[in-house]
């Protein structure tokens, strides 16, 4: 119950969850070690490819051993298997596109953070009554953004919303979603673009995060 806390805790303080995944374990690390350099202590590792529980498996000792204070989650993961995998694994938090009760159960039931894509209060009432500590709303820029949040928090004022789907790391965009009551926002490929990705470039992801956390901040 205590990492759960904790990973709670973290997902409120550093606001910003990344989100990545590529097929190159050592790219993912230089990902990892570049967020953390920036000030995140929270990441998530999308599972979209066939290998990636793999890939997991080191990454989440590398965080362990290497980065004290950061959690590392799972992504895309929709179904219980799936989610107990990476849980057996080193995740601290499960995240899915959607809402599935068994994923949900296997989270509970290991007391690890479960945070389930909704897009309607209908889906958000299922996900808090089945134990959900905080939403994703997704995907959250053709949900109606910003004002999509501000009616949900409107009869639901305790929901704790993530937003993932089309997030920008700039100032206009995080100050709309922070003023409307979200509490994180998930952020990828607007973070990794594709050609500091292949030229590793990574002092670029490292100086937009920096600021966007100062937005913030």
């Amino acid at each position: 119950m205590k990492e759960k806390i904790n990973t709670i805790l973290k997902l409120r303080e550093t606001k910003i969850v990344p989100v990545f995944y590529h097929p190159d374990v050592f790219v993912c690390k230089e990902v990892i070690k570049t967020c953390y350099e920036a000030g995140i202590r929270v990441f998530e590792y999308t599972n979209r490819g066939a290998y990636a529980h793999e890939d997991f498996i080191i990454l989440s000792k590398y965080v362990k051993e290497e980065f004290p204070g950061m959690v590392l989650g799972a992504g895309s993961v929709v179904d219980a298997p799936t989610a107990a995998l990476f849980i057996q694994n080193g995740a601290s938090f499960i995240v899915s596109p959607l809402l599935n009760p068994e994923i949900g159960r296997v989270c509970n039931r290991r007391k690890i953070v479960w945070i389930p894509g909704c897009a309607t209060l209908t889906e958000i009432g299922n996900a808090h009554e089945l134990g959900a500590d905080i939403i994703k709303l997704f995907p959250a820029a053709q949900l109606g953004g910003p004002t999509f949040v501000k009616a949900v928090k409107g009869p639901c004022p305790w929901t704790e919303i993530m937003v993932t789907g089309g997030i920008e790391p700039t100032e206009e965009d995080l100050k709309s979603w922070f003023s409307a009551g979200v509490s994180s926002v998930g952020i990828g490929s607007s973070l990794f673009k594709k050609e500091w990705i292949e030229q590793g470039d990574y002092e670029k992801i490292k100086v937009m995060l920096e600021q966007a956390l100062s937005l913030i901040k």
